[in-house]
């Protein structure tokens, strides 16, 4: 705690705790505070990460099973950063989570290259293979 929330004062004295949580008395203005509770912290390796696979097209619970991160928060952070997403209908994506030597496989086989744009993300010691599919008339 730097200064008072009131007044900004950094004159102030402990007075007491409230809900397990150090209660202070300002000098300056006699304003009661506490510390502002601290709440758990994500690595921003999982916002990124988060954010960029919803681009792709995935959806939030897709997110949420491939990151381990609750959908909710996925939203919340679409909405903090205001990100929107294209729109386009003549394309939809498919992903795959490969290892090292399965990704190697499907890079030797010509016929998965044809025919679609691909993207390839790592996943901690994974990695995950979005493909672009054109939808058929």
């Amino acid at each position: 705690m730097e200064s008072c929330p009131n007044c900004s004062s950094t004159e102030f004295t402990k007075a007491g705790i409230i809900k397990e949580r150090q209660r202070f008395k300002c000098k300056a203005c006699g304003y009661y505070f506490t510390v502002p509770k601290m709440g758990k912290q994500i690595d921003d390796y999982f916002v990124n990460k988060a954010l960029q696979l919803y681009l792709e097209g995935l959806t939030y619970r897709e997110i949420e099973r491939i990151l381990g991160v609750s959908h909710v928060s996925v939203m919340n952070w679409v909405r903090k950063y205001n990100i929107k997403r294209p729109y386009n209908s003549k394309y939809h994506p498919t992903y795959k989570i490969l290892n090292h030597t399965e990704l190697q496989k499907y890079f030797q086989n010509p016929e998965n290259l044809k025919g679609a744009g691909q993207l390839v993300t790592e996943l901690g010691d994974k990695f995950m293979l979005i493909k672009w599919d054109r939808f058929k008339d």
